[in-house]
């Protein structure tokens, strides 16, 4: 059965990582969370005071960084780990998203990242989540997914998602955040969230996981199907 590249691109908080891992389980392939990368990249550049007008400090920094993704036995989730260490908790706090939109549009980690991420894919039969995966990481990816959805519901979930984890946030705090995030991806020079072409919109405002996944991955069986069937003509 032919392997192919699944990418989710879209705007924070409309469910691109558990839909990508829901997907990436029902396939068997391996999940690729690059959010997770640039957030961890993040922490390492915060923890290390590094300065984002300094290019020779950022490329000093990035030599240092090492960030792998461990499956939990007891979870069975896949964590961040940052030089050894599991960041999974700490690069999802407020602090890290408040600041991983700038860091992520300095292009040296840009570049850095997409790197290690086309060569973690470069076997394919992987699920990818991010903001450029299928307009610069993987352009040939053969399903392109791009998802959105209201940034006060994208706000009312990530609210939900911190008060489970002990975080208290006003609303408004969140929806500034995601909104200044929103502008940052969109506008910056290097690699810019958008549609790519051929990606397929997905608007997550009023269904839920469980249908975005149900939706992906009869897209993937349609697309997997598609290529069998134009295998078995050529052949």
């Amino acid at each position: 059965m032919p392997k192919i590249i699944i990418a989710v691109d879209g705007y924070s908080s409309c469910g691109k990582s558990t839909t990508a891992k829901g997907v990436a389980s029902y396939l068997g392939y391996a999940y690729i969370d690059t959010g997770a990368m640039y957030r961890a990249v993040t922490l390492y550049f915060y923890t290390h005071h590094v300065s984002l007008t300094n290019p020779k400090e950022i490329v000093k920094a990035l030599e240092n960084i090492k960030i792998d993704f461990r499956r939990n036995p007891e979870t069975g989730r896949n964590e961040t780990y940052l030089n050894g260490l599991n960041v999974e908790d700490e690069i999802r706090k407020l602090y890290i998203a408040n600041w991983v939109s700038e860091v992520s549009a300095v292009s040296e980690v840009r570049r850095a990242m997409v790197a290690q991420q086309q060569r973690m894919g470069k076997a394919r039969g992987v699920v990818m989540d991010g903001r450029d995966i299928g307009t610069v990481v993987f352009p040939d990816a053969e399903l392109k997914v791009f998802m959105t959805a209201d940034p006060e519901i994208r706000a009312q979930r990530r609210q939900i998602e911190l008060l489970a984890k002990g975080e208290m946030l006003d609303l408004a705090q969140i929806l500034q955040n995601i909104r200044k995030r929103d502008y940052i991806d969109t506008t910056r020079a290097d690699s810019p969230l958008k549609q790519a072409e051929g990606a397929i919109w997905v608007d997550t405002s009023f269904i839920t996981l469980d249908e975005q996944i149900e939706l992906v991955t009869h897209l993937a069986d349609e697309k997997i199907s598609e290529l069998i069937r134009e295998n078995n003509f050529k052949s």
